[in-house]
């Protein structure tokens, strides 16, 4: 049996399927990290389900084999936790897992995080627009928390969900709107018959915003690729409608061999 790690500090019920979670490790530090990376996280098949779980769609057949995911950390690279914004997928194998831990169960953190997803390499006068879907957000989290908005560059994050209680972190992301005059926050809702105080936000797809010229609107400037680098987090439809909007403005994909200035984070 792999020993667990590492303990459960803090549970937020965000929205009825989605969570924060901080988890600390055990008598070990998790080695430095750059926002937008991602480690591993893990539960024993022989670990309780939340109630709301359905049948699994893989079985577990030996209770003591470690059931293992990468999840994007949320939180500052310079705290001594880490957290996690995660939605529970009923009948997957970990998140009812998840989902059923509560302050001071251990769980299983893999000792380094990984991942390009970063901001290491663009300029500090670049512009830089994070787009997300659901718990997508959770990498730009981790990036706004750590020091990315001492940049000269402009930033903004879009975030999407079906309702406003899907938008995990809106009220920090407001928060920081209002502190930081290069920092925009542009959430988006597509369901907003079921808010019971109503929505006067946007209520549009993420590619329709891109192509009203929201951007633009807030910027006062169009965004383009000699002066901003998108980041695109989420669901692989936004993720590939957003893609192709973006290539008809000329911007490219960044890859380690032929830089750009689309940065995929793909579920």
């Amino acid at each position: 049996m792999v020993e667990l790690n590492s303990v459960v500090t803090q549970v937020i019920q965000v929205s009825p399927i989605m969570k924060i979670i901080r988890i600390k490790p055990v008598g070990w530090e998790l080695p430095p990290f750059e926002s937008g990376q991602f480690v591993a996280l893990g539960l024993p098949a022989s670990a309780p389900r939340c109630p709301e779980a359905t049948e699994e769609h893989t079985k577990q057949e030996d209770p003591d084999k470690l059931i293992k995911r990468a999840y994007s950390i949320a939180s500052s690279s310079t705290v001594d936790y880490i957290e996690f914004y995660i939605t529970l997928v009923h009948s997957g194998s970990l998140t009812p897992r998840i989902f059923a831990l509560n302050i001071g169960d251990k769980v299983w953190l893999g000792k380094k995080a990984v991942g390009m997803f970063t901001l290491s390499e663009i300029a500090n006068d670049q512009n830089v627009i994070l787009i997300a879907t659901g718990t997508g957000v959770a990498p730009y989290m981790s990036m706004l928390r750590s020091n990315a908005l001492v940049r000269t560059g402009k930033m903004m994050v879009i975030h999407g969900a079906a309702n406003s209680w899907d938008l995990g972190y809106s009220s920090e992301l407001t928060l920081l709107e209002t502190m930081f005059p290069n920092f925009t926050y542009y959430p988006t809702i597509t369901e907003p018959d079921k808010e019971p105080a109503g929505w006067s936000g946007d209520t549009r797809f993420i590619e329709a915003i891109w192509k009203d010229g929201t951007v633009e609107k807030k910027w006062g400037f169009k965004p383009a690729p000699e002066n901003t680098h998108v980041f695109l987090c989420g669901n692989p439809i936004m993720v590939k409608g957003m893609k192709e909007e973006l290539e008809k403005d000329g911007f490219t994909e960044h890859k380690r061999k032929s830089p750009g200035q689309i940065h995929i984070e793909e579920f």
